[in-house]
């Protein structure tokens, strides 16, 4: 069983309050849910809508056909009327204009009652997600007179499975906590504001602290002076944000102050479209910064092993006082994702360096001696340069400890997909029945020579990438010599569609 449905309307008019009520009506009766949101970068109005797919397996997608429509809003029929399938139904919003601010809930209670809840189900979200709003009773009322006013047409059953529903936002706060991290600096910029929001609201339980200093270059300098006096610190930012931190990462590559990075990519250059998707960031992740210095970049694939890769990325800036980014995007960033996995118990975090107030402790930016006195000794510069190299071949052993990537599919296919981060979800639900093997890359630097060995085992590999020049293909081919011929690239500022990558995937 899958299902589709769309819910759309203006900015404004609660098109998440919908999505929440039922997502989290199917995820609590052991169904699974992926909950995709878009919406362009104003405050009112525009054309907003959220895709929630429901299904009795696990689902990390949605698809282009849908089984039903919510329309808060006459735009929205006609944007997506011609995706639904012949048998689906509409919600729509004429219906229940006299509830006013209260539309969106007397279109849930309707959608609620299409798809076969029992009105008692109904009222427990609407009193959890209103109950304590002055206009309670009046929400209420609208979701009864919304749900009187359908015909059932889908039998809802209680699974009983334990299922639980998260986002990338929501994953990164919890990695950090996991980690006991001690600091999150940001400025806010769109996707990885949610993050900065997710940590805010848990600090007084967890005894850190979450700080917007006045621009992403004070945030970075802020960081590595609060990781300097040993603290556990982490920053967040995307793309245009990230370029402004490129002389304080360089600045940690040579001062050896331990720090970790959350970028959360969206299409570019410049502003580009905001609020929308890409891969587009490897290469600067990869890259940022000027001079040559040891970095590790982790690109996990849904909220579960961004738990886990956050934990794995602060362990790892503390052991080895290095820059260690974790790149993510608006699509997984945002998406709701459902999972009955359980998380792997946090990578400790013992780490123990010498801090001020313990002895005489420095950090520069300058090139330095044993005792962190600058010098231009040519001598001193080639025996600093090579301890920088030397100290990434022990990161490279030490990340040999974690899954650096993960074999998807049929493992005795010789049709190889080969993918990273957002696009897992989509890849994995294409693939289910056909014969293809996907091959999720999760550590970008370093990364593992067994990707070599995959390459030369398949007859056909296809690349599956959200950008326009196959970054990851690019680095596979520095890395390997092997160059991949059949790709599919996709840079509208959307995500793969299961379905769609599906029938591309038939073709190639």
């Amino acid at each position: 069983m899958r299902l589709n449905i769309l819910v759309g309307g203006k900015a404004g008019q609660g098109i998440n309050k919908v999505s929440e009520i039922i997502s989290r009506t199917f995820v609590n009766s052991g169904y699974h849910v992926f909950n995709y949101r878009d919406y362009p970068s104003i405050i009112r109005g525009g054309h907003n809508y959220n895709v929630i797919s429901i299904s009795n397996k696990k689902i990390q997608s949605h698809e282009t056909k849908l089984d039903g429509i919510v329309a808060l809003d006459e735009l929205t029929k006609k944007i997506h009327g011609k995706e639904l399938k012949k048998d689906g139904f509409i919600i729509d919003y004429r219906e229940f204009v006299k509830f006013g601010i209260n539309l969106n809930i007397a279109l849930s209670g309707a959608l609620m009652k299409v798809l076969g809840a029992e009105k008692n189900i109904l009222v427990n979200e609407v009193k959890k997600s209103l109950g304590k709003k002055k206009s309670f009773k009046q929400s209420l009322e609208a979701a009864e007179v919304g749900y009187n006013s359908q015909e059932k047409k889908y039998d809802f059953k209680n699974l009983n499975k334990k299922v639980i529903l998260l986002s990338g936002s929501k994953a990164i706060a919890m990695g950090a906590i996991n980690s006991n991290l001690d600091l999150y600096l940001a400025y806010p910029m769109t996707p990885s504001t949610n993050a900065m929001h997710e940590l805010a609201k848990r600090q007084l339980d967890y005894g850190y602290m979450v700080y917007q200093p006045e621009n992403e270059i004070s945030v970075v300098n802020m960081a590595l002076g609060a990781s300097f006096s040993g603290a556990k610190v982490m920053i967040g930012t995307s793309g245009g944000g990230f370029d402004l931190m490129g002389e304080g990462l360089s600045l940690q590559g040579q001062s050896e102050v331990p720090l970790v990075v959350y970028l959360a990519s969206r299409p570019g250059p410049g502003t580009g479209i905001p609020t929308y998707t890409m891969q587009g960031d490897l290469d600067i992740a990869l890259r940022s910064g000027h001079g040559e210095f040891p970095r590790i970049v982790i690109a996990p694939g849904d909220p579960l092993e961004t738990i886990e890769k956050v934990n794995e990325a602060i362990y790892l800036a503390e052991k080895f006082r290095c820059l260690v980014i974790i790149l993510s995007d608006k699509h997984l960033a945002e998406s709701e994702f459902s999972t009955m996995e359980k998380i792997n118990h946090p990578v400790k975090i013992n780490v123990r360096r010498k801090i001020p107030g313990e002895g005489i402790v420095k950090a520069t930016s300058y090139e330095h001696d044993e005792y962190g006195l600058t010098v231009e000794n040519k001598d001193i510069a080639i025996e600093n340069a090579n301890a920088r190299l030397e100290k990434y071949k022990e990161i490279q052993k030490e990340c040999k400890k974690f899954e650096m990537y993960k074999i998807h599919g049929r493992r005795d296919s010789k049709n190889l997909i080969i993918g990273w981060g957002s696009t897992k979800g989509a890849i994995v639900d294409a693939i289910d029945g056909l014969d293809f093997k996907f091959l999720q890359v999760l550590y970008m630097k370093p990364s593992s020579k067994q990707i070599k060995k995959e390459l030369e085992k398949a007859k056909k590999v296809i690349l599956v990438e959200n950008n326009l020049t196959g970054q990851l293909g690019r680095l596979i081919r520095e890395k390997t010599g092997f160059k991949i011929k059949n790709r599919i690239l996709k840079y509208d500022g959307l995500p793969f569609r299961s379905d769609e990558l599906k029938e591309e995937l038939k073709n190639v």
